[in-house]
């Protein structure tokens, strides 16, 4: 990294960590709605399609706040291949902070609960699926922009719609105290359980895509190898638990608890990484495993210390993700769009709750809170545009269904839990 780039960095984290508390605040005072939000439309006013794509000379020979120009407070090089709009290291210190909001999640999370409503979250995050994939691969047939539903532009805009933002889900919950809700605990079980499954139809439609067909023991393999480590480190993680905390707080030095707890959950995301899960999902299983020990209580505290800084500039990021310049010339077909993936999500995952006799509103909450897309899906877009399997337009459109989706679902959620009875829950 030049020094400049240094120097830049830091304004970059100032300017979102006080963007994000002010944001925050107006929004849950004013509007009464979770932080989250505020978080999110500031990073889209300050992101580079906005206000961070203004010229600032960051030149350490001659520094000034002049206008000068390319080189905005969040803009990137012109000449970088990335289609992510924020440099490489903001991006990265970004998932930091999605890594430490679902360690959090994990911790937080009753781990009988989760277990208690594994099933509903299976028939949950099964209809979740079904039902966008469906829209997500005629709708670009009827607008033109795909030869039929089995061309590679409609089932990747099919294996988008799939995708569920758990970080977003999340991180609304926690500002309603829903997290060990019956409902939340479903829509936690069942945006997991859904991200395991998008990223194994993401894979399969790559293959089919780069292969011209993929065959019934590849599918196979992809599928056991996916289900098979999230089922293996959560199972190993929870059989370990007890051990492990023990182990770590055996420590005395100040603060190796909590810097041995994130250091195993750094290592679960890596894992998950690598074997082509989003990192998160390996987070939030050793959280998740982690739950019902000593440890997770003795690391709670300084745990939401890292939390307040990270986790904003997560949210913030997401909403710099949107880049309103990729939307010209789509706004019919995003628009339509989006509203199916929000109709789809609310429907396709609403009706399964209620199969497994949860009542209508807690079955519109499950529903609301399966809506979100966030980074999921703008990582999913980035990997279609760069393996060509859809064009600008189409990404255009990913794009402003990520962001519509995402804005919508924190006021929803929020108003669904507004004014809830003692007897909301599940016979």
């Amino acid at each position: 990294m030049e020094h400049h780039d240094l120097i830049k960095l830091t304004f970059q984290i100032a300017t979102i960590l006080i963007a994000a508390k002010l944001s925050g605040e107006f929004v849950a005072k004013y509007l009464k709605t979770p932080p989250v939000l505020g978080e999110l439309l500031v990073g889209i006013l300050i992101g580079p399609s906005i206000l961070g794509g203004l010229s600032i000379d960051f030149n350490p020979a001659n520094f000034t706040l002049g206008f000068t120009s390319g080189s905005g407070l969040f803009s990137v090089s012109p000449d970088s291949h990335s289609k992510i709009p924020v440099s490489a290291t903001l991006w990265a210190i970004a998932q930091i902070g999605s890594i430490v909001l679902l360690f959090s999640a994990g911790l937080e999370t009753n781990l009988k609960q989760f277990l208690k409503y594994f099933k509903p979250a299976i028939g949950v995050a099964i209809g979740g699926i079904v039902l966008p994939f469906s829209f997500g691969c005629i709708l670009p047939v009827l607008f033109g922009f795909s030869n039929g539903i089995f061309d590679s532009p409609s089932l990747f805009m099919g294996s988008l719609l799939t995708a569920t933002s758990i970080g977003i889900s999340v991180r609304i919950l926690e500002d309603l105290n829903e997290l060990s809700s019956p409902e939340g605990v479903t829509i936690l079980g069942a945006a997991v359980i859904d991200d395991v499954l998008g990223i194994i139809i993401l894979t399969i439609v790559l293959g089919i895509h780069s292969a011209g067909n993929i065959n019934v023991s590849t599918i196979s393999l992809i599928t056991a190898k996916t289900l098979g480590f999230w089922l293996v480190l959560t199972g190993l993680g929870i059989l370990l638990s007890n051990y492990i905390s023990k182990i770590f707080l055996g420590f005395k030095t100040p603060g190796s608890a909590i810097t041995l707890a994130l250091a195993l959950a750094f290592i679960a995301a890596g894992l998950a990484e690598t074997v082509g899960l989003a990192m998160i999902i390996g987070a939030f299983s050793i959280g998740l495993a982690l739950s019902n020990t000593k440890l997770a209580q003795f690391i709670h505290k300084p745990l939401m210390s890292i939390y307040a800084i990270f986790v904003p500039i997560f949210f913030v990021v997401m909403g710099m993700m949107v880049n309103l310049q990729d939307m010209g010339g789509i706004w019919i077909f995003g628009l339509t769009i989006s509203i199916a993936a929000i109709l789809s999500k609310l429907i396709g995952s609403s009706l399964p709750a209620l199969l497994f006799k949860f009542k209508l509103i807690e079955s519109l909450r499950i529903g609301i809170g399966m809506v979100p897309r966030g980074e999921i899906a703008i990582l999913i877009a980035s990997i279609g545009i760069t393996q060509g399997l859809i064009d600008s337009k189409l990404y255009g459109a990913a794009i402003m269904l990520t962001m519509i989706t995402t804005l919508i679902a924190p006021p929803l959620l929020s108003l669904s839990f507004k004014n809830k009875s003692n007897q909301d829950s599940p016979n």
